[in-house]
């Protein structure tokens, strides 16, 4: 299998040396040269259908320059033990036809963890593939999850040094306590002033200014990213849709073969492209519904053909989501314009030059038949994670509340009673202030752990040790930068001068 840049003006690559690179030089974004035919029953030959020995069968058509006991060794480390549950992602359901998907499993509490636990591995074997000494700095922009997962997948990790970029002010205090607590000696953390668009299109220059890399590379240093724009970041995503259909097959939810629906909360469109990949590769998917926040770029998108990033920017309980460039929507929209690279460049070019593009009607026909687009304010999420908790018992983070309420609406829109599926991509722990504020208790003036450990006895789960523990480890990375300056904090952090 072979990789081509969505732009393409790059060469095909295999998929070790593209998962090295990370982003192509022409800018654009590596996508697969086909999609390979998985079926709906990929694992129908596993005796012991483990995690780990369902993503080694969802990604070996994908990484086929890995040996198989390469991807297996990989697979086998990313999901063990430092998951807190047996099934990695384990599946609940709500009532009969709807069943949540909990991706927040993993040491970081988000579902980050299920590409970045591996593409670590991932990245280390490709490096020890290749020819020259050099060491990878992963370089990486987060609106609050990627970044506390990569680090934690990346900590100490041979031959690799990882710095990340997030918004200051612009995560939660959870989220930030994870990422400037991270130990590993081969670690950085920088806050930026502005938001995680701010922080992304920072990252971006830096991989596109030919004299830092030059720089980098007079230092043995070699560029790569840990953000869902590099593929070996997004490839292991594909595998838990697959996984969850299996399961609700095994569940008797739905036979096998029969359609059912996807409802991802998404902000830079990584993870429901993962679905959307997974379809293209034979999975019995009816509609990808795309949850977002009152950052509502990418229902706009759906909805008219426009992409306008022209646009107020709101700081949300959501903040995951809180984006207006999806880097990923690049991916997709390679696809809907028929592959053609020199149109693709033509609406990319179009939205930094002018902000906005538009895709024609019979390309925003075929987008809409597959993809249905909607969105939760904040009054509508905190509603929603009052009801599912009254309703079903069951605790969601305002991310996956987002995907459970424009679940509800497309359900209410269309009639749609299919099985579906929902994706939840945190614990409910990781943002207690907005998730008990939704319950109706009052957190101003409060500590985050004396809140966690109220939402621990109003939900009867213990409080996630590894959040826990944040209160007695100090903070190491306190730095904080203007976007303009991001280059000079990434020099001074590998000590170029």
């Amino acid at each position: 299998m072979k990789y081509i840049s969505t732009r393409g003006s790059s060469p095909p690559l295999t998929s070790k040396k593209a998962i090295i690179k990370g982003i192509a030089d022409d800018s654009g974004l590596y996508v697969p040269s086909a999609f390979p035919f998985l079926g709906f029953d990929p694992f129908n030959h596993l005796s012991q259908p483990s995690y780990a020995l369902r993503a080694v069968n969802i990604l070996r058509p994908f990484l086929t320059d890995f040996k198989e006991e390469e991807l297996l060794q990989d697979c086998q480390a990313a999901y063990g033990s430092n998951f807190d549950s047996p099934s990695t992602a384990p599946v609940r359901f709500l009532d009969g036809g709807t069943a949540v998907l909990e991706l927040w499993h993993g040491p970081t509490l988000a579902f980050k963890d299920m590409a970045l636990q591996l593409m670590p591995r991932l990245l280390t074997t490709a490096i020890l593939s290749e020819e020259g000494q050099y060491e990878v700095v992963v370089l990486v922009a987060t609106s609050g999850d990627t970044g506390k997962a990569a680090l934690e997948g990346f900590a100490n990790v041979k031959g690799v040094r990882i710095f990340v970029f997030y918004p200051h002010e612009g995560v939660s205090e959870m989220q930030r306590l994870q990422m400037v607590t991270q130990r590993g000696k081969n670690v950085g953390v920088c806050g930026v002033i502005g938001n995680f668009d701010d922080a992304q299109s920072g990252v971006k220059q830096i991989f596109s200014n030919r004299e830092i890399n030059k720089k980098l590379e007079d230092s043995q240093f070699r560029l790569s990213s840990a953000n869902s724009i590099n593929w070996g970041r997004l490839a292991p995503q594909i595998a838990y849709y697959f996984t969850v259909y299996e399961e609700m097959v095994l569940a008797r939810k739905v036979e096998r073969g029969d359609e059912i629906n996807l409802c991802v909360p998404t902000g830079n469109f990584g993870n429901i492209l993962a679905a959307y990949y997974g379809v293209r590769c034979g999975l019995p998917v009816a509609r990808l519904i795309c949850a977002s926040n009152i950052n509502k770029v990418l229902t706009d998108f759906i909805r008219t053909g426009v992409y306008d990033r022209r646009r107020k920017f709101h700081k949300t309980e959501s903040p995951s989501m809180d984006i207006l460039i999806s880097s990923n929507l690049e991916r997709l929209v390679f696809e809907l314009a028929g592959r053609d690279p020199e149109q693709v460049s033509e609406w990319m070019n179009q939205l930094v030059k002018d902000g906005a593009y538009r895709i024609p009607s019979d390309t925003l026909e075929e987008l809409q038949s597959l993809f249905y687009g909607g969105f939760a304010d904040p009054a509508e999420t905190a509603r929603a994670i009052k009801n599912a908790f009254e309703k079903h018992g069951y605790l969601l983070d305002p991310h996956s509340a987002v995907g459970f309420h424009v679940l509800q609406k497309y359900k209410e829109e269309t009639g749609d009673s299919r099985p579906v599926a929902l994706a939840s991509t945190a614990s409910p722990f990781k943002f207690n202030r907005g998730v008990l504020e939704a319950l109706g208790r009052e957190t101003s003036g409060r500590d985050e752990f004396s809140l966690l450990g109220e939402l621990s006895s109003i939900s009867g789960q213990p409080v996630p040790q590894k959040l826990a523990e944040l209160q007695s480890l100090p903070e190491i990375h306190r730095g904080v930068c203007e976007k303009q300056d991001m280059a000079k904090v990434l020099f001074r952090f590998l000590e170029i001068t």
